[in-house]
């Protein structure tokens, strides 16, 4: 991802996450901490962007930023591909341990999660704008090896 993606980007993080969306300010502080902590990726169809995913990696733990696929493009295996390419990155950068949040009410990606490895390890009470818990999930790479779902 580069800035100049954001506009595209932020069309689908306001429609994604209409209630907790990030603004342009946050997405573009993450994007110029790269590379050194950040790993920022875009999904294209037939030129497009249709979703874009980020990882923040320090030493020896990393942190699923986000993932987001628009409307018209999701359960096409877009997330799933770009979840495989956070973990990638995850295992290149020596990371152990990968980490992330999931509203409590989104069930499908729970479940893309889970297909990847992940566990859940703990709950935030009222962590959503909205009110909505997130579930606290993690996957340990350093007893897998290659970090692929």
């Amino acid at each position: 991802m580069t800035r100049a993606d954001l506009p595209a980007v932020m069309r689908i993080e306001r429609s994604t996450f209409p209630l907790d969306a990030w603004s342009e300010g946050m997405m573009r502080g993450e994007l110029d901490d790269q590379p050194r902590t950040r790993h920022y990726i875009v999904a294209l169809v037939e030129g497009e962007i249709v979703g874009y995913a980020g990882l923040a990696a320090a030493g020896d733990q990393a942190d699923v930023q986000t993932i987001a696929v628009s409307a018209g493009n999701q359960r096409a295996g877009i997330g799933s591909a770009m979840l495989g390419e956070l973990l990638a990155e995850a295992v290149r950068r020596g990371t152990a341990a990968v980490f992330l949040e999931v509203r409590a009410d989104n069930p499908p990606a729970q479940a893309m999660y889970r297909r990847f490895g992940f566990r859940p390890i703990g709950v935030r009470a009222d962590y959503y704008d909205d009110g909505t818990d997130a579930i606290m999930m993690v996957r340990r790479l350093d007893e897998e090896g290659d970090g692929n779902g």
